[in-house]
């Protein structure tokens, strides 16, 4: 956690946790992606929806928070991320938020979704939970 990512009362802002996740989304979508030789993502992905469910107050403190995520659904243009965020370093540490973001493929200079590539699903399906 930063310092900016409280609130007045010292906890993590809700905000902010959002925030967090997108980082640990763009890790994974665009730089492991780009690691495994998929750098299709980067040319465009959109966010469609979110859910953020709250489950307990993370108290502010300099160490990190450990993030799961996992690709739970892949369609024909589109997957969904779900993440939990704990609060502490460990997957031991007892659930904060869990929350999903929705994405979709997008032909930008088109302006309109597209199919996912071949290998562009291998990768999601690699981290299907």
């Amino acid at each position: 956690m930063r310092w900016a990512d409280q609130d007045s009362y010292r906890h993590l802002n809700h905000a902010r946790a959002v925030t967090l996740l997108e980082e640990a989304r763009i890790a994974l979508v665009f730089d492991a992606a780009a690691v495994e030789g998929v750098p299709g993502f980067a040319a465009g992905l959109l966010v469609t929806g979110l859910g953020v469910r709250y489950r307990r107050q993370i108290s502010y403190r300099s160490d990190p928070l450990h993030v799961a995520m996992w690709i739970d659904q892949v369609r024909a243009a589109s997957f969904r991320i779900s993440y939990e965020m704990h609060d502490g370093p460990a997957a031991s540490d007892p659930v904060a938020i869990s929350a999903h973001t929705d994405m979709a493929t997008f032909d930008l200079a088109a302006q309109r979704p597209r199919r996912l590539l071949t290998e562009e699903r291998a990768f999601l399906e690699r981290w299907s939970g």
